[in-house]
């Protein structure tokens, strides 16, 4: 599909797709990348404390990779994005904390309508991702790491897997980072990922 993209005008120097045609696919594409990747981080959790490899990072410089990654859906979705400045650093396994940290935005982008805004900051040493969308039922947040469990929201826009924020669990409490969420219907929703980690033995 990527070779296809990239082909889009013929011999004769004609455009074969159009070019709002290639952004929606482009965005398609991204989205079945981002499915395929959890499918299959789904089948490694299980092994994931062998795969473990503890550095310091800093907080920004993980946040900035995936929102250039995601780009794509913020343009399309027409979503600003702010960063606030961030001197921390974080002592964890990069690949397993990017996977974490871009289930938490896609999700952000996922029920975030048109012209919102997502926020990444520090404070309480968390790193806080927050957005604009259309929230959490209070009755839904007590179950939203669980495996399955899609919720009112899951229901009413038939987007979810029930399997994103379960393995954001999974793999929050393999690299002793701390995971909470608040939110409120109708004003947003704020992800708190703990940047002080809790007690873990490293073999």
């Amino acid at each position: 599909m990527h070779l296809l993209l990239q082909n889009t005008v013929s011999e004769e120097g004609d455009a074969i797709i159009s070019s709002q045609n290639r952004k929606e696919l482009d965005q398609q594409l991204f989205k079945i990348e981002q499915y395929a990747e959890m499918a299959l981080q789904y089948q490694r959790i299980q092994t994931l404390h062998k795969d473990l490899e503890f550095k310091k990072y800093s907080v920004r410089a993980l946040v900035m990779k995936v929102v250039k990654k995601y780009s794509v859906l913020f343009i399309h979705k027409n979503i600003s994005v702010e960063i606030e400045e961030m001197k921390d650093e974080i002592l964890t396994d990069e690949k397993w904390f990017l996977f974490m940290l871009e289930q938490v935005l896609s999700n952000a982008l996922k029920y975030t309508k048109a012209g919102g805004k997502i926020s990444f900051y520090v404070k309480n040493q968390a790193l806080c991702i927050k957005d604009t969308g259309i929230g959490i039922q209070e009755e839904d947040l007590s179950r939203i790491f669980e495996r399955g469990f899609t919720g009112f929201n899951g229901r009413m826009f038939q987007k979810a897997t029930g399997i994103g924020l379960f393995l954001c669990k999974q793999v929050a409490d393999e690299l002793a980072h701390t995971l909470t969420i608040e939110s409120t219907v109708g004003v947003g929703t704020t992800v708190k990922i703990g940047l002080a980690r809790t007690d873990l033995e490293i073999f």
